[in-house]
């Protein structure tokens, strides 16, 4: 069982499910967001997500797309994404994900990308823009580095995409709330609901539920029925707002929801 699996179970054998943790590398600054990220896992925070910033994130609302421009503006460089792994793994004990799109992990070489994942401690990838019929080398290198893949199902997808999702996954399924890009959202989709009954059906047994989720409640809500709530944009938002104080913070109020 890998590290995000047993977070994820033990908060479930606790009669919830587990928090989640988006924040963009790089953002305000290299330090500030290793700083950030430590502070959410102090604060009731039990899976993080670093994403890597990326000059085309199709997925990303505007706060995220407004935070990964100004790590891009500062001179980010993938490489930066596992000093930070490294970093924060050194610091507090919990799985770290990486979120990426594709393209930056081929223009870096798909089993040298994993091989320094792993070195640097990370527990695998989140990788929104792949899917399991076209990642057949990322199969192979995550295989062979022992890392967690985590793919997405939609509302849209199909019965067969997920069954695919589910089968090709380590770690959880990214079950996407709604249509559409990134964001924090009054109500989350009810759609989402329905994508965790579908993975469900389809032999899913790890589901984490993300796009919108932005207050307590809404974390406790999403909980009833899925296995973790994945929170970004308002975190992302928060930092933007009052630093590592603010996202820290609004991490711990979140943290009440599952607890």
């Amino acid at each position: 069982m890998s590290a995000v699996e047993q977070a994820i179970r033990a908060r479930r054998e606790a009669g919830s499910g587990a928090l989640v943790a988006y924040l963009p590398v790089g953002f305000p600054t290299l330090d500030d967001s290793i700083a950030a990220a430590i502070a959410l896992v102090e604060n009731g925070v039990d899976i993080l997500e670093l994403g890597l910033p990326y000059s085309d994130p199709v997925m990303d609302g505007p706060a995220i797309q407004k935070a990964t421009q100004t790590a891009l503006q500062n001179g980010f460089r993938l490489r930066d994404g596992f000093t930070a792994v490294e970093k924060v793994r050194a610091a507090v004990d919990a799985p770290v994900l990486v979120m990426t799109y594709w393209n930056p992990v081929l223009q870096y070489g798909v089993d040298r990308f994993a091989a320094d994942l792993a070195s640097a401690g990370g527990a695998g990838l989140i990788t929104p823009d792949l899917i399991p019929d076209e990642a057949s080398d990322w199969m192979a290198a995550s295989e062979a580095h022992d890392l967690d893949r985590v793919f997405l199902a939609a509302p849209s997808s199909s019965d067969a995409r997920m069954r695919q999702a589910v089968g090709a996954s380590r770690g959880f399924v990214y079950a996407v709330s709604t249509m559409g890009i990134t964001g924090a959202r009054s109500d989350v989709d009810a759609a989402a609901r329905g994508v965790v009954s579908r993975l469900r059906d389809a032999g899913c047994t790890s589901t984490c539920v993300g796009l919108g989720i932005s207050t307590a409640d809404q974390v406790r809500d999403v909980l009833s029925y899925a296995d973790g709530a994945i929170v970004g944009s308002r975190l992302v938002a928060a930092l933007a707002e009052g630093g590592v104080t603010e996202a820290a913070r609004v991490a711990a109020d979140l943290a009440t929801g599952t607890r």
